[in-house]
């Protein structure tokens, strides 16, 4: 045990182990605010944005303005059941969106779910309405929690301020000392070099250096989580399209352009004689003029003025927005003619995106906790006639009725039908 009268006490091994405590110390609160990014991105991205617009569930911006209380969404996320039967604000909100949050119940941790919590709440709040107490009518700025001084920058502050003062003493002593050595005629103290100092505390040297790597190596393992994950990747085109102009204000079906969903694996990108099935016709649009559409006709070898297909065509290179690694299989037909899935789930909702952009991160684990909680119905009979599809997932879902009777959670999932194999997705 080292004490302060000890003769073998160093200042320097006190400071260092100060040092490196405050560093794991400031390194574990970012983590665990990283951690709490990582978690929404896999579980919640695909239904909520952190900005106004809404998806499968509403947006979240603002939310500490709307929300002040952290303890309401973390009782609501961890069981939106249970919650919602105790507070009517709860029940409103989840008949207005039937069905939402329940999948997670036992499914993330306390400590997961503050993180996330903690993770939505480093969002402004928006600015909201207050009455004073004469009536009238005022702006506040936005929602933000009151925060004391944060221990680890405090700790922090602490060892620089004592690093400083130890290497100031330290020099007046030397200073001093060689004052006194040349008044009685003795040679200067030799010079103490960092190298020399490693020597004589090579134990100190031992323990900075194994922190030090394994912070490093931590560093390393977390970044790599975020490698090929392109949330908000919005690329340039060689034409503006605008998906919020043709999917939202003109309600044009998703399938018409991308008739591949239906019956490929790939949805495709169409062909520029799809966009000309309309723009032979429509020379000029509400944002952009002539001068996108002109690029369509250039593509095309159409000749405006005489409506007639007279020029070289001229093909176009877009720019992939969502791309999956080649040893991962995925259908769009598989999810969309049987799975029920909507564009949305993937894609964002983009009727309300001018430029489409990847909305959810597209990892395995999004992929995986997707197939833990989604449900797949309408497999066994089609929806309209009402005779069976398949006999083998009539078959299927018979024989999953029976296994799962009784049990509280009885959802024919996904994973419930072997979704989650390894095969299903991997070549």
């Amino acid at each position: 045990m080292i004490t302060l009268c000890s003769s073998r006490f160093r200042p320097g091994l006190a400071l260092v182990t100060t040092l490196a405590l405050s560093l794991l110390l400031f390194t574990s609160t970012a983590y665990a605010a990283s951690d709490g990014k990582k978690i929404f991105k896999t579980n919640c991205a695909s239904c909520h944005f952190l900005d106004d617009k809404m998806s499968t569930g509403p947006g979240l911006a603002g939310i500490s303005g709307r929300r002040p209380d952290k303890q309401w969404l973390f009782d609501w996320v961890k069981d939106n059941e249970t919650f919602a039967k105790k507070n009517p604000d709860a029940m409103s909100l989840k008949n207005k969106y039937p069905g939402s949050m329940n999948v997670f119940a036992g499914v993330l941790s306390d400590e997961d779910i503050k993180a996330v919590v903690d993770y939505i709440y480093s969002e402004p709040g928006p600015e909201k309405k207050v009455t004073d107490g004469g009536g009238t009518t005022t702006q506040t700025g936005p929602v933000v929690e009151e925060k004391g001084i944060n221990p680890v920058y405090l700790l922090l502050t602490i060892a620089a301020i004592l690093l400083i003062l130890i290497n100031v003493l330290k020099s007046v002593k030397k200073n001093l000392q060689n004052a006194r050595n040349r008044e009685l005629g003795l040679p200067a103290l030799p010079e103490y070099t960092f190298r020399q100092w490693c020597s004589h505390n090579k134990r100190t040297v031992a323990v900075v250096l194994i922190f030090f790597f394994a912070w490093g190596s931590k560093a390393a393992w977390d970044g790599m989580w975020d490698l090929g994950v392109y949330t908000g990747y919005k690329p340039d085109q060689p034409i503006k399209f605008s998906h919020k102009i043709h999917a939202g204000d003109n309600k044009i079906a998703c399938e018409y352009c991308h008739s591949g969903v239906l019956k490929s694996k790939v949805a495709g990108v169409p062909s520029v004689n799809v966009c000309m099935n309309c723009h032979k016709g429509i020379e000029s649009g509400p944002t952009t003029g002539t001068e996108e559409i002109a690029k369509i006709y250039e593509a095309a070898g159409f000749d405006a003025s005489t409506k007639t297909y007279s020029k070289t065509p001229k093909p176009l290179v877009w720019n992939k927005v969502h791309v999956l690694p080649d040893f991962v299989f995925f259908s769009h037909q598989q999810h969309v003619v049987v799975g029920k899935q909507e564009c949305v789930t993937c894609h964002g909702d983009l009727t309300k995106m001018d430029v489409a952009q990847q909305t959810v991160p597209l990892t395995m684990g999004w992929c995986v906790e997707c197939h833990h909680k989604t449900e797949v119905p309408g497999l066994a009979t089609d929806q309209k006639t009402g005779t069976a599809v398949n006999a083998y997932y009539e078959e299927l879902h018979k024989n999953l009725k029976l296994k799962y009777r009784g049990k509280a959670d009885s959802l024919l999932t996904v994973e419930r039908m072997g979704g989650l194999e390894c095969g299903k997705c991997h070549y």
